[in-house]
């Protein structure tokens, strides 16, 4: 009797789609997460701190998020600490990609749909070396957070005593897995620092490379042989610097006369913490700014580049700068009166264009409605609650200081924001939705007209 229902478990996992998989892959972990930091053993003060506090951290930390519903160092024992910091990990790089890296490395064969389903996890171009594309992934991103801790300890341990070795392996890989989990206390993230380029741009890099995604490191890597790169790696590229350069210029301009903010900074520290907060805007969720003090231009600056986010395949999460990339430039094309999208001499098929404007129109319209729900239970003002439910959909952390206080409704919402944020809104529509009529996709319909514009 085990053995049948063991073969119809089996033949039950293989007939789910690679994006159910990886879907139903996140929400195991947060589940197993949301158990243990639900215990008394977590939390600092030897009472469980519920069940909605504890699977809200647990999917923020898995979605690599960074929103918190209090303090990381006050709340949660090393026992707590060390959950959040697994749950970051397993986010950032997949349940998936670590399964399979962990099934070669025992020397167990992956099968076709598991190669299927990796390569829909990491979205990698080649479907026959995404094995050695997972190994390669899992080497990099070990090797950069060692980088990452020992370059941030220099800092730490000093300040911090032994304990900053554990802080700065903590931090390297948050900063990695652009979660913005810190355990600096008092909610105080990094704003203590912008006098420190060490600590600011060493996150930064940890941040910014995490961003960028696994196909761009692979590509990277291989330039020295093949001398070219993908269209795909180019766009992420100036898309990446053109939205850091942006970013920082707007924060300067907008904050340097803030006397809660940059006012009291030297031009030196103003340079740091608005390249820097424009960076971490882009997913991380470490502030070098308090935010809740930011004019409202500047949140709104903040809201646009967490939306956009990061690279497709990356650590951190939005819409994507590529999406973001060629809904622009297709808009640029249609007024040329261009028929073609073209972006540096090569054409973007429709299909692709198509599916930018899917993803960018619903996720639009997701942080709307979850906006506007909480505003009703709230009663907070829109730019706020704006700020973190596009916080949360961005995977991004950052946060103007309501989300402690919210109403366990809202907390669930942005639980949910934050998971369809982390696994992409047409990933989610797609593993969720019934089974296509197959016959319609055969069939043929006449043209009808509708007035646009």
């Amino acid at each position: 009797m085990p053995q049948i229902i063991s073969a119809r478990s089996r033949i039950k996992l293989n007939s789910l789609s690679p994006t159910r998989i990886i879907v139903s892959s996140f929400a195991i972990i947060i589940l197993i997460g949301s158990i243990l930091l639900n215990l008394p053993l977590a939390s600092n003060d030897g009472v469980s701190i519920g069940y909605v506090n504890a699977v809200f951290t647990a999917t923020s930390a898995t979605c690599v998020t960074g929103l918190v519903i209090a303090d990381t160092l006050a709340q949660w024992t090393l026992f707590g600490q060390i959950v959040i910091l697994v749950l970051i990990q397993i986010g950032g790089l997949g349940i998936v990609t670590l399964a399979t890296f962990f099934s070669v490395l025992l020397g167990r064969k992956i099968s076709m749909k598991g190669k299927i389903i990796a390569q829909e996890s990491i979205s990698n171009y080649s479907f026959t070396q995404v094995t050695e594309m997972i190994k390669r992934i899992i080497l990099i991103t070990f090797s950069v957070e060692l980088i990452g801790a020992i370059l941030l300890s220099f800092r730490f341990i000093p300040r911090f005593g032994l304990k900053g070795i554990y802080m700065s392996i903590f931090h390297s890989i948050s900063s990695f897995c652009n979660a913005g989990f810190d355990l600096m206390g008092d909610y105080r993230s990094l704003t203590e620092f912008n006098g420190d380029p060490a600590v600011i741009y060493t996150t930064a890099t940890l941040v910014i490379i995490g961003g960028l995604g696994f196909i761009v490191w692979q590509d990277l890597y291989d330039y020295h042989n093949l001398h070219r790169l993908y269209l795909h790696t180019k766009i992420v590229l100036i898309m990446s610097l053109s939205l850091i350069v942006f970013g920082a210029v707007f924060f300067i301009i907008l904050e340097s006369g803030n006397p809660e903010t940059m006012g009291s900074l030297t031009l030196f520290e103003k340079i740091n913490a608005a390249v820097f907060q424009s960076v971490t805007c882009r997913t991380a969720g470490f502030n070098s700014l308090p935010i809740n003090e930011m004019s409202e231009v500047s949140k709104m600056t903040s809201i646009l580049l967490m939306f956009i986010g990061a690279a497709p395949g990356s650590t951190g999460g939005g819409i994507k700068v590529t999406t973001f990339g060629i809904i622009i430039i297709a808009i640029a094309s249609n007024i040329r009166g261009n028929d073609e999208t073209i972006v540096l001499r090569r054409k973007v098929s429709q299909e692709v264009v198509n599916k930018a404007i899917s993803i960018a129109s619903l996720s639009i319209v997701i942080i709307f409605i979850v906006t506007i729900i909480i505003i009703s239970v709230e009663k907070i003002s829109f730019v706020n609650v704006l700020y973190e439910v596009t916080s949360a959909f961005g995977t991004v952390g950052l946060s103007t200081g309501i989300t402690p206080y919210l109403h366990n409704i809202s907390k669930l919402l942005l639980v949910f924001t934050m998971f369809l944020g982390r696994v992409g809104p047409l990933t989610f529509a797609i593993a969720v939705a019934m089974k296509a009529n197959k016959t319609s996709r055969n069939s043929v319909y006449p043209e009808g007209k509708i007035m646009v514009g």
